[in-house]
C-alpha cells in the first residue's frame, strides 16, 4: 500500500506526488473520505487521478492511497434487475446507506454478499476443467440461468464440488492446479478496460429482430453487430433506444444511460418492470441490467460507465447468451474524455477532443461481436452494441459521429425534419444504411418468405424515385406529372406513413413481427401493381386515390399478431375492388 500527498485539485482531476510505485489505471482512495479515483497519467512520481465523486473540500496535503489494482467490477449472481452507477455501485444500496442525496465516500458492495443462491453443479469430481468451462448454474430470475464459469487463469482437476445454497463468496468447488488448490466461488472480478477473452470470433449472420419496421426491413443489425444512432436534440434517439431495449430478441439487455437526463432513466425504471416480454411472459426487468450515470452525476464516472456496461455484457455473452447493449449517449462519454483531457493539459485535437478519441471509440465498438466462448461445450455468444450519438446541432461531420461511423456497420440517421413532422422513428431512409443487408436478406428469404428481399429492394427503389419526383413537384406542380408518377407518389406516401411510421406508445403498433412486416409491405406493393394495371386499362389516378381499401391498408399496422390472416382478406377484397373499377371503366369507354 503506497501513500501519496495531493498537490493540486482541478475539479474531478487530482494530482498527487510520492506515487512512484503506482501504475496507470490503478484505483486509489483519495483523502480521509476514501473517494474512489483512478490514475490516468503518471509523470515521474506524480500521478494524475480522475475522481469518480465530488471533490469539494479536498485540498493539497490530503492523502492518496493506491490499491494496486485496476478499476474492476464484480461479476456473479445478482446483476440482473439491478441499477448501478457508472462504477457499479448499486443505487438502491446507496440510497439505503446514505439517503436520497449521496454523501462523499459511501462504500457499498456491488453485489449482495448475504443473499444465498441455489447452486446446481453440472460437472463431477475428477473432471478436468479449463477457463470458461461451466461448473454449475444458478436460476437468477425465472428466465435467466446464470452460468458459473471457471475464471481465466485456473486450469486443473476438480477436487470438490457441492450443490446447495451459497452466498457469492462461499466456496462451491475446489480445483487442483499446478500451483496448488484453488477455491472457486460464484464471484469473479474483471478489469473494465480489458476485453474478456474468447476462443474465436465468428461472422455475424443472424439478424437482431427489433420489431421496428424501418430497422428490421430496411436497415437491419445482426446479433454481434454494431450500430450507431446519430441525431440532433429532439429527434427521438432515446425513444428508439428504449424500443430496442424493450423488443429486441436478445436474451440479456444492458442499458447504459451515459450523461443523459435523469428523467429518461426514470422512465426506464418505471416502464420496464410493467412491460411483459412477449417471448417469456415475464417482466422485461427479469433480463435487464441498468447502468445510470446521468448528467448531474460526476463527469469522470461517465467515462467508466461505458466500460462497466460492456464488461457486464461480455460476461453474459461468455455464458452463450445473445446480449444487446444500448449506450445513450456516447457523445456525453466523449465530452467527459474532452474535459479530463483539457484538465490534463493535453494537446487538443478536432473541436477540443483528445487526439486519441477515434482509437477509444474503436476499442469500445470492437468489443462487440459473435464469438465462440471459452469452454469445452462449443457454445456461441453474441454481443450487439447500439450507441446513440448526439452531435451538436445535428451536424454529423463532427469528430464523435465521424469516428463512430468509421467503425460501425449500421447507420440509423435520425432527421430533425422528420421528427418535426411527427414521423417517428425519424430514421431517414435515404441517408441510413446497413452493411449487413446481404447476409440478412439471405436469412429473411430462407426463414420468412422467398420474396422478402425482392419486396424490400422494390420499396427502397420507389422511395428513392419519390425524392426525384418531389423536386419536379416543387418546381412545376403535381399536375405536370404523368398518372403513373402521381400514383408512385401516392404509393410511396403509403410506404412512409403506413409502413415506416410506427407508434412506440400504441399497444399493437409498438412491436411488429417479421411476418407482419412482410405482409404489410407486400400489401402496399400489391396495391401498386394492381393500380398500375388498372391505369393501363383506362382507370384514373384520382379514382384509385379515393378507393376505400386504402383506409384498410393504412389501418393494417394495428392488426394484432394473432390475427394476421386478415391480410389475406384485405388482399382478396382489394383485388375484387380493382376488378370492379376496371370493369366500370370498360363499360364507360364502351
Amino acid at each position: 500500500m503506497k501513500v501519496g500527498r495531493i498537490i493540486k485539485v482541478s475539479g474531478p482531476l487530482v494530482v498527487a506526488e510520492g506515487m512512484e510505485d503506482a501504475n496507470v489505471y490503478d484505483v486509489v482512495e483519495v483523502s480521509e473520505n476514501k473517494l474512489i479515483g483512478e490514475i490516468i497519467e503518471m509523470r515521474g512520481d506524480k500521478a494524475s487521478i480522475q475522481v469518480y465523486e465530488e471533490t469539494t473540500g479536498i485540498g493539497p496535503g490530503d492523502i492518496v492511497i493506491t490499491t494496486g489494482s485496476p478499476l474492476s467490477i464484480e461479476l456473479g449472481p445478482g446483476l440482473i434487475e439491478q441499477m448501478f452507477d457508472g462504477i457499479q455501485r448499486p443505487l438502491q444500496s446507496l440510497q439505503d446507506a446514505a439517503g436520497d442525496f449521496l454523501t462523499k465516500g459511501v462504500a457499498v458492495k456491488s453485489l449482495n454478499r448475504e443473499k444465498k443462491w441455489e447452486f446446481v453443479p453440472v460437472v463431477n469430481v475428477g473432471d478436468l476443467v479449463k477457463p470458461g468451462d461451466i461448473i454449475g448454474t444458478v436460476q437468477e430470475t425465472p428466465i435467466v440461468s446464470h452460468k458459473i464459469m471457471v475464471p481465466v487463469g485456473i486450469e486443473g482437476t476438480l477436487e470438490k464440488i457441492e450443490s446447495g445454497n451459497f452466498t457469492i463468496e462461499e466456496t462451491v468447488a475446489v480445483v487442483k492446479t499446478e500451483d496448488g488448490e484453488k477455491e472457486l466461488t460464484m464471484l469473479q472480478k474483471w478489469p473494465v478496460r480489458k476485453g474478456r477473452p474468447y476462443s474465436n470470433k465468428l461472422d455475424p449472420t443472424d439478424p437482431l429482430i427489433t420489431g421496428q419496421r424501418v430497422i428490421d426491413t430496411f436497415f437491419p443489425v445482426t446479433k454481434g453487430g454494431a450500430a450507431a444512432i446519430p441525431g440532433p436534440f429532439g429527434s427521438g434517439k432515446t425513444v428508439v433506444q428504449h424500443q430496442l431495449a424493450k423488443w429486441a430478441d436478445a436474451e440479456i439487455v444492458v442499458y447504459v444511460g451515459c450523461g443523459e437526463r435523469g428523467n429518461e432513466m426514470t422512465d426506464v425504471l418505471m416502464e420496464f418492470p410493467e412491460i411483459i416480454d412477449p417471448k417469456t411472459g415475464e417482466s422485461l426487468m427479469k433480463r435487464t441490467v441498468l447502468i445510470a450515470n446521468t448528467s448531474n452525476m460526476p463527469v469522470a464516472a461517465r467515462e467508466a460507465s461505458i466500460y462497466t456496461g460492456i464488461t457486464i455484457s461480455e460476461y453474459f455473452r461468455d455464458m452463450g447468451y445473445s446480449v444487446a447493449m444500448m449506450a445513450d449517449s456516447t457523445s456525453r462519454w466523449a465530452e467527459a474524455l474532452r474535459e479530463m483531457s483539457g484538465r490534463l493539459e493535453e494537446m487538443p485535437g478536432d473541436e477540443g477532443y483528445p487526439a486519441y478519441l477515434a482509437s477509444r471509440i474503436a476499442d469500445y465498438y470492437e468489443r462487440a461481436g459473435k464469438v465462440e466462448c471459452l469452454g469445452n461445450d462449443g457454445r456461441v455468444g453474441a454481443l450487439t452494441v447500439i450507441g446513440a450519438v448526439s452531435p451538436p446541432g445535428g451536424d454529423i461531420s463532427e469528430p464523435v459521429s465521424q469516428a463512430t461511423l468509421r467503425i460501425v456497420k449500421v447507420f440509423w440517421g435520425l432527421d430533425y425534419a422528420l421528427s418535426y413532422r411527427r414521423h417517428f422513428p425519424a430514421i431517414n431512409w435515404l441517408n441510413s444504411y446497413s452493411l449487413y443487408q446481404t447476409k440478412v436478406d439471405k436469412y429473411f428469404d430462407e426463414n420468412i418468405d422467398t420474396n422478402f428481399s425482392r419486396d424490400r429492394i422494390r420499396a427502397m427503389a420507389l422511395l428513392q424515385e419519390e425524392s426525384g419526383l418531389e423536386e419536379i413537384v416543387r418546381l412545376v406542380g403535381r399536375d405536370a406529372l404523368s398518372d403513373a408518377d402521381q400514383l408512385k407518389l401516392e404509393v410511396t406516401k403509403s410506404i412512409r406513413e403506413d409502413f415506416l411510421q410506427q407508434n412506440a406508445f400504441h399497444e399493437v403498433d409498438t412491436y411488429c413481427s417479421l411476418d407482419k412486416q412482410y405482409k404489410m409491405l407486400s400489401l402496399i406493393l400489391e396495391f401498386y401493381d394492381l393500380a398500375m394495371e388498372a391505369l393501363e386499362k383506362g382507370a384514373y389516378t384520382s379514382e384509385i386515390e379515393v378507393m376505400p381499401i386504402r383506409d384498410k391498408i393504412a389501418r393494417s399496422k394495428n392488426i394484432p399478431e394473432t390475427e394476421l390472416d386478415r391480410f389475406a382478406e384485405i388482399t382478396k377484397e382489394m383485388k375484387e375492388d380493382f376488378t370492379k373499377l376496371v370493369e366500370k371503366e370498360g363499360t364507360v369507354n364502351a
